[in-house]
């Protein structure tokens, strides 16, 4: 395992104050807190800690130029927009960088990121002239129906740590096309990139409040106020579906639209007519993207009984020659875990699933040194209750069960509470038709391990949230419908 030293020049160009009224400023209180490099455990930077007054002076700045924003012709908006996409591509090797240090993915994931993250700011830049409404006669003759659309107000996002530039393009590129202000608290184990990319919206030509960015290490003091403000009219988080489910009560009180992406726990299904070669290639890409820290990582691995052996076998032996390291360290495959309590998580399901027999073909325990690494494991006969099968790993480890009828993978599938995505390997058009229908997720791969996209909608079923991020669903989140009834002469 290689280390790399945690300083590096793009930490002395990225700012760490809050962004609030168009203007980088300390937090209130004077507050900072500590940003770390989880790859050796040391601190890389000091970001402002923002409090409730400093929240509240972001709702001011929000609320104050959102007649103004919403009022901005279409193309204006999608113009900022496209620039923003721009200059993301220009600073790329910064913001894979910065991602790389604050939360621990290899760089060459990094720089995927970037492609995809950015992508959003030139899909909605282009989907922000192509809002439509409708107009039509009533069916009684006596009215003209004029339906319009119109940007739901102020909104609120609170945005996790794993994929810290796309998870706000994600959210702020629909609400900017709409017309919506935007407040952005960013996770606190990783406020950096956040706050490059609020610089990277101002060298853009964001207008002033349109956009403020408060990173906090307490969430609820600033939060809290944040929801019960008469004036925010729209909350979107990307988290646990425990902390969604509170947000969701809060939300209520207000009556705020809200968009919920919240856990997964991806079933991996593979069929005894599945191409083994493909199989596994999308079994790397659906586990260890971003050292399995996604929340549409496959997590249980179903595996037709005829095949499971191979699959597994081969499975391990890909694992076990996996290099892991600092991200900034080119040639690195695996980074560390975002954090020790992240590594525990994961150990304790790894160990519980061997207490009731699993077996170890490879890894299965923490990695040696500085750090909070991981090494890439693959268990086999896991039985498909056990939790490592139930529960979001949030970590580079692939449980295998076996299966027998599609029957049965299915009902083991459909256990989870959650359904975000899931993963189909067949030949079988008929089934992969049958398993689109019946499998409870948002979202299926089908012979591959890698979905996402910014022209297609991302959400879940069940407990897995409310809402589509992405493709021409994605902006429909932030608009309001209008009927005006004109009669008709």
């Amino acid at each position: 395992m290689t280390t790399a030293q945690t300083t590096h020049p793009v930490l002395q160009t990225t700012p760490t104050q809050l962004l609030i009224g168009g203007q980088w400023r300390d937090a209130s209180g004077g507050g900072v807190f500590d940003v770390h490099d989880p790859a050796t455990g040391g601190v890389i930077a000091r970001v402002a800690d923002a409090t409730e007054r400093d929240g509240a002076a972001a709702m001011d700045a929000a609320a104050g130029a959102q007649e103004s924003w919403g009022a901005t012709p279409a193309r204006e908006r999608a113009e900022i927009l496209r620039r923003a996409w721009e200059l993301s591509i220009e600073r790329a090797e910064d913001l894979a960088a910065l991602m790389s240090l604050e939360m621990g993915k290899p760089l060459a994931e990094a720089r995927g990121e970037v492609t995809y993250g950015s992508e959003f700011l030139r899909w909605f830049s282009e989907e922000a002239a192509h809002v439509n409404g409708r107009y039509q006669t009533a069916p009684e003759g006596t009215l003209r129906i004029l339906a319009t659309k119109r940007p739901v107000g102020p909104c609120l996002f609170i945005t996790p740590w794993n994929f810290p530039l796309a998870m706000a393009t994600r959210k702020i590129a629909p609400a900017l096309a709409a017309g919506c202000t935007v407040i952005l608290k960013p996770a606190t184990l990783t406020p950096l990139t956040a706050l490059a990319f609020g610089q990277i919206l101002i060298d853009a030509g964001v207008p002033e409040g349109v956009v403020s960015i408060v990173p906090t290490s307490k969430a609820r003091p600033v939060t809290g106020p944040l929801i019960q403000d008469r004036r925010l009219r729209k909350l979107s988080f990307t988290g646990s579906t425990e902390v969604g489910r509170a947000l969701l009560k809060e939300a209520a009180d207000n009556v705020l639209r809200t968009s919920m992406e919240l856990g997964g726990c991806a079933p991996f299904i593979v069929f005894e007519d599945a191409d083994l070669d493909a199989a596994l290639l999308g079994a790397r890409q659906a586990k260890l993207r971003n050292m399995g820290e996604a929340c549409t990582a496959a997590n249980s691995f179903l595996v037709h009984e005829s095949v499971a052996e191979e699959f597994s076998r081969r499975l391990a032996e890909e694992f076990s020659g996996l290099r892991l390291g600092h991200g900034l360290q080119e040639g690195t495959d695996i980074g560390p875990l975002v954090s020790a309590d992240q590594r525990a998580t994961v150990h304790e399901l790894v160990t519980a699933a061997c207490d009731r027999g699993a077996r170890v073909l490879t890894g299965g325990r923490p990695a040696e040194g500085p750090g909070f690494f991981y090494a890439p494991t693959v268990l086999t006969d896991v039985a498909t209750d056990s939790p490592i099968m139930t529960n979001e790993i949030f970590g580079p480890v692939a449980p295998v069960a076996t299966f027998s009828t599609e029957e049965e993978a299915l009902a083991a599938a459909n256990a989870s509470e959650v359904g975000l995505a899931g993963y189909v390997f067949t030949r079988d058009m008929s089934r992969i038709l049958r398993l689109a229908d019946r499998l409870e997720v948002g979202m299926i791969g089908v012979n591959t391990g890698l979905i996402s996209n910014a022209a297609a909608p991302f959400g879940g079923v069940k407990h897995s949230g409310l809402g589509r991020e992405g493709g021409v669903e994605g902006i429909e989140e932030f608009l309001e419908t209008v009927y005006v009834g004109i009669p008709v002469d």
